[in-house]
């Protein structure tokens, strides 16, 4: 139907499905018409989106990205209208062995550092590019030991960041990178044995996922929003699947948060390639 609002999201684990057929069902006894549309990796979305198959994207950082610098190229500005209060202030840290001498970042210098897939902000991209920052460019001054599980994903499956951990327990790199939470989900489930690791260095705070939007908003889009910042933890209709989508409630968006992600990116050429191809083909 033309007045139900089509959202894009990838299926990074199967608990998308339950988590969107569970919205989906809240938003139409409210009498808003929503479906979405799944994508196996956030490239595909993107560029769907920006073909006009869909009203709006639930991005990762990077894909936010791809999409802010896609769209100013071709005079379709981006805009983040809501994200998760967990998508807001996160940092990435870089671990080492507890037994470790190293006690400074310069310590990682001719080690090797283990990271997430290549396409992870968390566990890639940021920390990568906060030791570029402090003097240690990858692959020159450290080995770079890269765990590049499921491309495309930009790292949400967390399965190469517990790669990448496994590798600093078993002795293989001298250290490793991942999202702050994430050290403590792997310390509760047995994959970071209690006292093997400590912090050597932490990046600074940045944002992760967005509902994205390209152009100016709709009716559509205000009434979707609208709805989102009402949805309330406490209501037992919603309070599972919230909780599957790792949140307590949506704010509004906002792009303050993406300038660590966006200097990695600048200084590695990340998202160059695919930025100028899409934006040459939909112009």
């Amino acid at each position: 139907m033309s007045d139900t609002l089509v959202l894009g999201a990838v299926a990074y684990d199967p608990k998308v499905v339950t988590i969107w057929d569970g919205f989906k069902a809240w938003f139409e006894k409210r009498g808003f018409p929503f479906d979405y549309v799944l994508f196996s990796n956030y490239e595909r979305q993107v560029e769907a989106h920006l073909e006009g198959a869909l009203d709006v994207a639930w991005n990762s950082p990077l894909a936010w990205l791809q999409a802010e610098r896609i769209g100013a190229a071709i005079g379709r500005p981006a805009s983040a209208i809501a994200m998760r209060d967990t998508d807001q202030d996160l940092t990435s840290i870089i671990l080492v062995r507890a037994d470790s001498g190293i006690a400074a970042i310069e310590g990682l210098r001719g080690q090797r550092v283990a990271v997430g897939a290549a396409d992870s902000p968390q566990a890639t991209l940021i920390p990568l590019g906060h030791l570029a920052a402090a003097g240690l460019e990858p692959g020159s001054a450290f080995e770079v030991l890269p765990f590049d599980r499921l491309p495309g994903k930009h790292g949400d499956h967390i399965g190469g960041e517990r790669d990448a951990v496994r590798a600093l327990v078993r002795g293989d790199a001298g250290a490793a990178c991942l999202i702050d939470a994430n050290h403590l989900l792997f310390a509760q489930d047995g994959t970071l044995p209690t006292g093997s690791a400590r912090v050597l260095a932490r990046t600074s705070p940045y944002d992760h996922c967005n509902f994205t939007i390209l152009g100016g908003a709709t009716p559509q889009i205000g009434r979707f929003r609208e709805l989102l910042l009402g949805m309330r933890h406490s209501d037992p209709e919603l309070r599972a699947l919230l909780d599957l989508e790792g949140l307590k409630e949506w704010r509004p968006g906002r792009t303050s948060g993406y300038g660590p992600l966006a200097g990695a990116v600048d200084r590695f050429g990340t998202i160059d390639a695919f930025v100028a191809g899409v934006a040459s083909r939909c112009r």
